[in-house]
Formats: structure tokens, C-alpha cells, sequence
């Protein structure tokens, strides 16, 4: 296992970022919820599948994840770092490509992945999830 070298700074400040409940996905939820549509939160969404989506909307099968730019490496927004740079490269593109394989999981399980970045509009965002979601239930009505 490789250690990393840190400066009491840079580790206080990663040890204070949130993996959930952040403000972007709070701000989504109040949105959702106030607009009629009720979910789970922080749940697996497929049994036996370690990955965790932030909203779940189990009846429709939409699972919502919302990605930091940085730890997700957004299009607009990805940095990398210059110090330890080879080890955060191997990490972010880990990322990905559990993003990546999570979605092609649930999409074979016949659930749909919708993906918010951080710095999308919380109203925006919210729209295209209940969009999303309504469109889900409108389908599974008329299989049923």
C-alpha cells in the first residue's frame, strides 16, 4: 500500500469533505420532495451490488447520484492535482469507471442512473430527475 505524503493542511481539509448529505444534494432533495415525489436516500440500489445511489426512487427504478467535480473529474470543472498527482489520477479515473459500471449494472436490471454534477442549479436538476421519474412510472403503468 502506498503512503501518501500530506501536509497537515491538505489533510485536515479532505478529512472535512462530505460523501453525503452535501449541500448540493440536501438542496435536490428539498426540491424533489417538495415537489410530490418521495424517495430513499443513501440506498443500494440492486441487492448484492456494493454501490450506493444518494436518492433512490424504487417503484419508478431511478437511482440519482450527484458527483463532485473533483472527485468525479467534471468535464467543466476537473483539476488535478500537482502534489501526489500519479496517485489522485489512478483514484478520479477509478471513479469513473465505477460510474461507469454502476450505470451499465442498473441499466441491466432495467433501472435507469441519472447524473448531477455539483455545480449544476439545484431547480434544474431537480427538474430533469422529476422528469425523469414520471416519465419511469408513466412506462411501468403501461407494462403492467
Amino acid at each position: 500500500m502506498r503512503v501518501l505524503e500530506t501536509t497537515a493542511s491538505t489533510s485536515s481539509r479532505m478529512s472535512k469533505q462530505r460523501s453525503r448529505d452535501t449541500g448540493v444534494e440536501m438542496a435536490l432533495r428539498r426540491i424533489l420532495h417538495a415537489s410530490g415525489l418521495r424517495y430513499r436516500v443513501h440506498r443500494r440500489p440492486l441487492k448484492g451490488v456494493r454501490r450506493e445511489a444518494d436518492i433512490v426512487f424504487g417503484p419508478a427504478k431511478v437511482a440519482v447520484f450527484v458527483d463532485g467535480c473533483f472527485w468525479h473529474a467534471c468535464p467543466e470543472h476537473a483539476t488535478w492535482p500537482k502534489r501526489n498527482s500519479e496517485f489522485w489520477r489512478t483514484k478520479i479515473e477509478k471513479n469513473r469507471t465505477r460510474d461507469a459500471n454502476t450505470d451499465a449494472r442498473l441499466e441491466a436490471a432495467g433501472w435507469v442512473s441519472v447524473r448531477v454534477w455539483e455545480h449544476e442549479a439545484a431547480d434544474e436538476a431537480a427538474a430533469r430527475v422529476a422528469a425523469v421519474v414520471k416519465a419511469r412510472k408513466a412506462l411501468l403503468r403501461t407494462r403492467a
